[in-house]
């Protein structure tokens, strides 16, 4: 029991930080200016939704990917532990990061009619290195139906949780203004690279096995 509630914090805390729906706030408050609350919800709704859809997508059928590529479980940790810590130093310095998007991606998306999927819902929220976490903590499920479940719960709850921050976008940005939103993009961003290494060691791990038998 103890290991799957530490397993269900580690996931949701990794998908959700790595989603960062706060972050995406003046970005989707920008793409929506001039919308009506309802033109609003409508794209917070899409953006949640493709949220969804991505990264169960890739949280199921992550293993076959590394099969066809002959990829390792290790290395794809080590890959998306690193991802992770380059987004999450960005986080840390309440820098937009570009693994997330380009400034070209957000000014197209100002121009769309619907930016809801794309960029705002992919590539912004749903991004490499979302997909690299959902990816990895699934590899970590392995045979495990109960951790499993555990990983697309957190996708779920990652979603909603995205849903109604970007629908109540407004509020919260007049709550917290710009300070606020930093501070709380910083925690976030700390705790995300807590996470990053934590992915890297257990792929060093795998990746050279007798890094765990060393004595002590």
């Amino acid at each position: 029991m103890g290991e799957l509630l530490a397993f269900a914090l580690t996931s949701f805390s990794a998908v959700f930080f790595v989603v960062d729906p706060f972050a995406a706030i003046p970005i989707f408050l920008a793409m929506t200016a001039g919308n009506s609350p309802e033109q609003r919800r409508a794209t917070a709704l899409r953006a949640a939704a493709t949220v969804v859809a991505t990264l169960l997508l890739f949280a199921l059928a992550g293993g076959l990917i590394f099969r066809m590529f002959g990829i390792s479980i290790g290395a794809f940790r080590v890959a998306g532990g690193l991802l992770l810590f380059l987004m999450a130093v960005d986080m840390m310095r309440a820098h937009p990061s570009p693994t997330r998007s380009s400034a070209a991606e957000v000014a197209e998306g100002q121009e769309k009619s619907e930016p809801g999927i794309v960029p705002l819902g992919l590539p912004m929220l749903a991004g490499p290195g979302a997909i690299a976490t959902v990816s990895v903590l699934m590899s970590s499920a392995r045979a495990s139906l109960a951790k499993a479940a555990i990983v697309l719960s957190s996708v779920l709850a990652t979603a909603l949780i995205t849903y109604v921050v970007l629908r109540s976008a407004t509020r919260l940005e007049r709550a917290l203004r710009t300070t606020g939103l930093n501070v709380l993009n910083r925690v976030m961003g700390l705790i995300l690279a807590a996470v990053a290494v934590q992915f890297v060691a257990m792929g060093v791990q795998e990746l050279f096995p007798q890094i765990a038998r060393v004595p002590g």
